[in-house]
């Protein structure tokens, strides 16, 4: 059998820049998939590990801590309460709800006590679970997006707001936080049953295996299309030798 290839240099050029990508892109799929095969494993080991001091995450740093369950000890500063609004599991508008707790050895740090419907906003609605006095608070220390180009401005007036922008809450509220970072309350039932905590979602999606195969599929499709070119123009023959 001879084969016999006569390869139209541009096109052949254009078509392996083309495959160099495609395989690059690939290739880079697969190692965003171990990346986040590592990230949710950290997750995971966080979540479940024994809950920190604060003064135990400033040491290993927040980056470390991230979703690590987190107990504190403070006074709510309930007058300086901010509701981001956001959608249920269903949906259903809500807002969470945010107050500085100004802990017992000194600074503050936001705390997102949960949710409540918009009918509970306003704290007279639910003045039972305006928690007084020493408090002790345990939840998951999280590193909120802040706001994008098209997030809505907040309603300062309302304390509304529609990003987890912990420093812009902490600037309008005047309060110094000692990182921007919140800590999600855990589902301990409240005073009246509202805020509801326990809202924590760990909820990574892992696409990048499908990423990877599809422009490796890609790849191979720009390979057949290649020779069967080639061999439709009288380029690539096979005959008996």
């Amino acid at each position: 059998m001879k084969l016999r290839f006569h390869p139209l240099p541009g096109f052949t050029f254009f078509a392996v820049l083309m495959l160099a990508v495609l395989l690059g892109l690939g290739f880079w799929q697969l190692e965003r998939l171990h990346w986040k095969l590592g990230l949710i494993a950290q997750m995971s080991r966080n979540m479940h590990a024994a809950p920190l001091s604060i003064h135990q995450v400033m040491a290993m740093g927040i980056a470390g801590a991230q979703y690590r369950h987190v107990s504190l000890r403070g006074r709510y500063l309930n007058s300086s309460e901010a509701y981001i609004y956001a959608t249920d599991g269903q949906g259903t508008p809500v807002y969470h709800v945010w107050t500085p707790l100004l802990l017992d050895g000194g600074g503050v740090m936001m705390i997102d006590r949960g949710i409540v419907p918009p009918s509970l906003r306003e704290p007279r609605t639910r003045a039972i679970g305006e928690l007084r006095g020493e408090q002790e608070v345990t939840g998951v220390l999280r590193t909120p997006d802040g706001p994008g180009p098209f997030t809505p401005a907040p309603q300062l007036a309302q304390h509304i707001w529609y990003a987890r922008d912990v420093s812009g809450v902490a600037r309008a509220e005047h309060v110094h936080v000692l990182a921007p970072v919140i800590i999600e309350a855990d589902a301990a039932a409240n005073p009246g049953g509202w805020p509801r905590g326990g809202q924590t979602v760990v909820d990574l999606p892992n696409n990048h295996l499908q990423y990877a195969i599809t422009w490796f599929l890609l790849a191979a499709g720009l390979v057949i299309v290649y020779f069967a070119y080639h061999r439709a123009r009288g380029r690539l023959r096979v005959s008996a030798a």
